[in-house]
Order: structure tokens, then sequence, then C-alpha cells
């Protein structure tokens, strides 16, 4: 079992930056992919970025692919997401999850988490 607690959401203008925590616990923390989500008002929940176990691998969609990036601390239990350059489109609940397949390099796919976080709020302002 792995819980998931996100931090480091609020308001931010257009072009800003936000630095999202991931903190993790259980002790399979560090053999689980990593994946960012997020889901804005009447859309569905969509990819953001993914990271495997060993980091050796990152995900990005398009949209955010140059602004954002995904990373990890083991020993600390924690994934991170730094975003820059941020646009109001970016407006949404950011998730993060753990993907259920140990010691793989991680998925764009949203099946393939079985463990979510509350959720933190992200508001970029024109």
């Amino acid at each position: 079992q792995v819980q998931l607690v996100e931090s480091g959401g609020g308001l931010v203008q257009d072009g800003g930056s936000l630095r999202l925590s991931c903190a993790a616990s259980g002790r399979t923390f560090s053999t689980h992919p990593m994946g960012w989500f997020r889901q804005a008002p009447g859309k569905e929940r969509e990819f953001v970025a993914a990271i495997g176990w060993r980091s050796a691998t990152t995900y990005y969609a398009d949209s955010v692919k140059g602004r954002f990036t995904i990373s990890r601390d083991n020993a600390k239990n924690t994934v991170y997401l730094q975003m820059n350059s941020l646009k109001p489109e970016d407006t949404a609940v950011y998730y993060c999850a753990a993907d259920r397949r140990w010691a793989t390099g991680g998925s764009t796919e949203v099946g393939n988490y079985d463990y979510w976080g509350q959720g933190t709020q992200v508001t970029v302002s024109s």
C-alpha cells in the first residue's frame, strides 16, 4: 500500500512557476513508477508526466513538454513536479499517483495507476 499527499499548489500569474510535491508513505515507494495527472472542471483526468522507479525514464504530455519537469527522491519518499512558464490552460487539480507495476519505467496510462493522492489545486491567472 502507498499513501500519497500532494502539496505546493496555489494561485500564480501567467508565466509563473510552482513546484508540486507528493509525499508517499509505505516501504515500497521506491519500486513504484510515479505519475502526475490533472483534471480541469468539466474535463477528464489527463496525463501530465511520469517517472520510472529509478528515474531513468521520464514521460511528458506534449502540452507540458519543455515547461514541466518530474523528479523523485527515493530517500525522501517524494516525487516532484516543477512547473515553469505556466499558462491559464494549466489550471486544474493536480494528482500524483503510483503505478502498480513494480520496478518498471513508468506509464502514461491512467489505468496503470492504483494509488492516488487527494489532489492540489493549481490556478494560473491571465
